[in-house]
């Protein structure tokens, strides 16, 4: 079985997004997801976020704290969310074709525009997941 640690980066109110490359045999190629990655051997996930998020956007410093977890037969998801605590220019795409904040709202109607593409696209699974437990939070505030 394999696991994943992936955040919900906050920014401002709004949500940090990676769209992900158009490859064939990647998982949900094109769409828009959460920053992170698969855990390597005896990585722990918040040690694998880490390391995910310096990779995909040069975010050396990442602290997040763990939000919730979710399994099935295949995967186990570690999810992180916490406040961006750099200036959003300071990061650098390095992983993906695009890079957006977005209000829930926007993540409520299921596809964001990307302006590197010029085009809307759609949200991976993992992502509308964690949008589900915003709206949770949000509704019951």
């Amino acid at each position: 079985m394999s696991e994943v640690a992936i955040a919900m980066i906050e920014c401002d109110g709004r949500w940090l997004l990676q769209l992900r490359d158009d490859i064939e045999g990647i998982l949900y190629p094109g769409q828009w997801a959460l920053f992170g990655g698969h855990l390597d051997p005896g990585e722990t996930p918040a040690a694998a976020l880490r390391r995910e998020l310096e990779e995909e956007i040069n975010w050396a410093e990442s602290d997040l704290p763990p939000w919730f977890e979710l399994r099935d037969a295949q995967r186990i998801r570690h999810f992180f969310r916490g406040p961006l605590a750099v200036p959003l220019e300071s990061l650098t795409l390095l992983e993906g074709q695009d890079m957006v904040v977005a209000a829930l709202d926007e993540l409520l109607s299921g596809s964001i525009w990307s302006p590197k593409c010029q085009q809307w696209r759609p949200l991976a699974p993992s992502l509308k997941r964690a949008v589900q437990e915003l709206k949770k939070e949000r509704d019951q505030a």
